[in-house]
């Protein structure tokens, strides 16, 4: 048995196909030993459907790990641009592919189980934090979720968080990749190493560097409402209060918050604001996005997210110079575009050949939303920085509900 430090792939390890699954690697000595390792393919990557019932859309993200995966492959891909919407199925129902690939099976059978992996998992966390983002509307959303996780995906989490619209996150490497400073406060353990709340919150604003906003953290020994009150009473350029009261103690907390509210106001302080965090998901968000809560540290919803069943299959074999049409059952055959209409988010599956379709609502042009990404294991499109996926995703959301 080989032992190392952490349980973790490398990045040669991934891009050889070494995390595959074992029947891709006895698939690949079989098509070699009868001959078959020349043979061209046409497949598609999908989902049938979404992990909740209550997501009518999702988010794709992973395409910028996809295109480090397969370039220098002799293979061809298409796909969705990163930190795109997309639906199951297209206005008439048809099933779609996010991506597409052509190639000889052979040269990217073992890289199915990477590919998916790079998807699957990161798709989910942005789908979600997408949806927080929606429900939030205004409010500062960090995301705090990285202890839940295995710190090796660290990076991946706040990634598919930050693109998705959240405003900031708490991991050091995580932000320094995308180029953001790290959000966050103090934690209860600094508290308690110093046995004394106001003294942790002043050695906070005497040791952190000014640009830093002083957020005292306050529910560790006193009640809330005496807490904030001390905080504001005892730091200077005090910016805000954080409560992370435990679900087990909470009582009413939309109460307890407002009532924290009264007591900053009561005293002058009216800038002060309040942000809340600790078990966070969609239906506290609803019930705390009210005027008294300016922002949320959203963890384990968002890092533990459900992953997006995503499939590759086979839907052509080129055979003797002419493509054969192999597709399984549930599935279409031959290759297809798949068109959107930006203003309406309506999307349409036409065969190759199409011309570009008009909306069915709005009767505009819809534009084509599966485009070239690798050629012949070369990358053909630019990827965007994460400020830019961002920035266009956002606009994005404006038009979604998350019914």
């Amino acid at each position: 048995m080989t032992e190392r430090l952490f349980n973790t792939a490398t990045d040669d390890e991934i891009k050889e196909g070494r995390t595959t699954d074992i029947y891709f690697v006895r698939a690949n000595e079989i098509l070699k030993k009868k001959g078959l390792e020349k043979v061209r393919v046409h497949a598609e990557v999908s989902t049938s459907g979404l992990p909740r019932k209550e997501w009518p859309w999702a988010i794709l993200t992973g395409i910028k790990e996809v295109v480090n995966l397969l370039e220098g492959y002799p293979i061809d891909v298409y796909s969705y641009p990163e930190g795109s919407i997309f639906f199951p199925t297209d206005y008439n129902g048809y099933r779609i592919p996010i991506l597409t690939i052509e190639g000889n099976y052979a040269e990217f059978s073992i890289l199915e189980t990477p590919l998916l992996g790079l998807i699957c998992q990161s798709s989910g966390i942005s789908t979600s934090a997408a949806r927080i983002r929606i429900i939030g509307k205004d409010k500062l959303i960090l995301s705090f979720g990285l202890r839940r996780m295995h710190p090796s995906i660290s990076p991946m989490i706040d990634y598919s968080c930050y693109i998705a619209g959240l405003d900031g996150v708490s991991g050091v490497l995580s932000a320094e990749l995308l180029g953001i400073p790290p959000s966050g406060t103090i934690p209860h353990a600094l508290i308690i190493v110093f046995g004394d709340q106001i003294k942790a919150w002043q050695a906070f604003d005497e040791v952190i560097a000014p640009e830093v906003p002083r957020i005292a953290l306050c529910d560790t020994y006193r009640d809330e409402r005496d807490e904030v009150v001390m905080a504001a009473e005892n730091v200077k350029n005090l910016a805000g209060v954080r409560l992370d009261t435990p679900g087990s103690r909470r009582g009413n907390f939309l109460k307890i918050i407002r009532d924290c509210r009264w007591e900053l106001d009561l005293r002058g302080y009216k800038d002060i604001k309040i942000y809340v965090s600790g078990g966070i998901n969609e239906a506290w968000m609803k019930k705390l996005s009210v005027p008294e809560v300016d922002g949320f540290g959203v963890g384990s919803y968002l890092s533990n997210a459900p992953t997006i069943d995503f499939g590759l299959d086979i839907i052509s074999v080129l055979r003797d110079g002419k493509w054969e049409y192999t597709a399984k059952r549930d599935r279409l055959n031959g290759k297809k575009k798949v068109w959107r209409c930006n203003n309406c988010l309506i999307d349409l599956l036409t065969l190759e050949d199409a011309s570009p379709p008009t909306c069915p609502e709005c009767k505009k042009k819809m534009d084509l939303l599966l485009t070239p990404l690798i050629k012949d294991g070369k990358i053909v499109r630019d990827m965007p920085s994460p400020e830019k996926i961002r920035e266009r995703l956002l606009k994005q959301l404006d038009k979604l509900s998350i019914e």
